[in-house]
């Protein structure tokens, strides 16, 4: 890497190789492939052209213009908006954490359980009582440890993210080699043919698209690094067109090789929860390997999600409690104890993340019907968070004149604001067909329809929340006086 007297010392192929560790990773193919099957290579295109080069090119300038913000997009909504705004910005992206939270204690059982089992039994015998009890236990051990401010996971997690990374690289030579190497069969048939990858622009289809927004969202992770390139006018949106290129090409590729181990016709129904296992071990008796592969890969996940469950603990509530108002946050919630810690915050964070572990399982059945349900609600309620992203952008697009940049993606206002409010509608329409259920309503209509409430109560409840807390701050502010 070059450097220069200033500091700007990243050149694009640096960025782009920084922001494709941070953005992606191999259970962003699987998931997709088991929404889509392989026309999702096809989505994959559309989605990487229509919205993640603009979205990553927002971001940048947003970045860039506002350089010593460190609340990321709220800090950008309180330099173009108002407080008000600023506060919502970072309630929803604290929020939004939520069923994260309350899904990555089900990846942790899973990694152990093809660790020490080396099949998919827990996903598929497994009551989702039993899965969300234990769930509960380790998402409480790790709330525990966040107000303990331990740090170690989080070192070991960057290490656990190399693997993760490599594993996934991995994955896709191995997966495309097995039939030339291994002489294995092709699982997907007339995978030669382009009708096979063309999507079916229909309703179902588009009730799939959140988990693609999903997969390529979070973009704003970027932003710091703007400042950091030795050109940015230049060279930034070069990094950002060769990282879409390159997580394009893992999807694409990724997504192939997926279609030459499962059966894109008849894709299994825990496709979501043991995929990339099933793909590992898969792959391992074709090169003779055995399972080691499996348990490398179960090893690499367990702790990188065990990395992630704890940041994602105390990240996001210390980016939304660090800086809060007191005319929008009640004191009760802003109040740190003698170790500087926002107790309440996390506890919470404990109660709203204990609820949506427990209250599936009352109406949900089977662990993997769960695992499915949770991860379709995570890309429901994350993308909420991005349209915060499309707002600030098309604020400053409006203000262009009043601030400088080093980088700007479009100089004319009027065509900036139409970028951000076309990706901005993208993402709340995918967002809001994704509470369709993906289960099939003929088979099971009692749980579509307890998916389905839960899906639009959910989001609702959560933002809801959001509204409540300044008129209990306000509240308190006028009992001050």
């Amino acid at each position: 890497m070059e450097t220069t007297g200033n500091n700007r010392n990243f050149r694009w192929y640096n960025i782009a190789l920084i922001s494709f560790t941070a953005v992606w990773g191999l259970n962003n193919v699987v998931n997709n492939f088991a929404n889509q099957g392989l026309v999702v290579i096809v989505s994959w295109i559309l989605i990487m052209a229509l919205y993640f080069i603009p979205y990553t090119l927002m971001v940048g300038q947003l970045g860039a213009t506002f350089q010593d913000a460190e609340g990321g997009v709220s800090s950008w909504m309180k330099e173009l908006s108002t407080s008000r705004w600023a506060y919502l910005a970072a309630w929803t992206y604290w929020i939004v954490h939520v069923p994260y939270l309350a899904q990555k204690p089900q990846a942790i059982l899973i990694g152990f359980s093809w660790l020490f089992q080396s099949n998919g039994n827990f996903v598929n015998q497994t009551p989702s009582y039993v899965v969300q009890a234990l769930s509960l236990v380790i998402f409480l051990i790790f709330l525990w440890m966040a107000t303990k401010g331990v740090t170690t996971l989080n070192r070991v997690g960057s290490i656990a993210g190399i693997g993760m990374f490599t594993m996934s690289i991995l994955f896709i030579i191995l997966g495309l080699a097995a039939p030339f190497i291994a002489h294995s069969s092709i699982a997907t048939a007339h995978m030669d043919q382009v009708s096979t990858y063309m999507p079916k622009f229909n309703f179902n289809y588009f009730t799939t698209i959140s988990m693609l927004v999903f997969a390529v969202g979070g973009a704003e992770k970027i932003s710091p690094y703007v400042n950091k390139t030795r050109n940015p006018s230049k060279e930034f949106p070069l990094g950002m067109i060769l990282l879409a290129i390159m997580v394009a090409l893992s999807a694409v590729l990724g997504s192939f090789a997926m279609g030459m181990i499962f059966d894109a016709d008849h894709i299994p129904n825990d496709l979501m929860a043991n995929g990339s296992y099933t793909a590992f071990q898969i792959l391992g008796n074709y090169f003779h390997v055995g399972n080691l592969l499996t348990w490398i890969f179960a090893i690499s996940n367990i702790l990188s999600t065990s990395a992630a469950l704890a940041i994602s603990v105390d990240a996001p509530l210390r980016i939304f409690l660090n800086d809060a108002d007191k005319n929008f946050v009640p004191a009760s919630l802003r109040r740190k104890n003698k170790n500087g810690i926002a107790i309440n915050g996390y506890k919470l964070t404990g109660i709203l993340v204990s609820i949506i572990i427990i209250v599936p399982a009352l109406g949900i059945g089977g662990m993997n019907d769960l695992y499915n349900w949770l991860m379709n609600l995570n890309s429901v309620v994350m993308p909420m968070r991005y349209l915060w992203v499309f707002v600030a952008y098309m604020l400053l697009s409006k203000q262009i004149k009043k601030f400088n940049s080093d980088y700007v993606f479009v100089k004319n206002s009027k065509i900036g604001f139409a970028f951000g409010l076309w990706c901005f509608l993208f993402t709340a329409f995918a967002c809001i067909l994704g509470v369709i259920p993906k289960i099939d309503y003929a088979a099971n209509p009692t749980t579509w329809w307890f998916q389905l409430a839960m899906n639009i109560i959910t989001p609702f409840v959560l933002i809801a929340l959001g509204v409540i807390m300044p008129m209990i701050a306000k509240r308190q502010v006028k009992e001050e006086l």
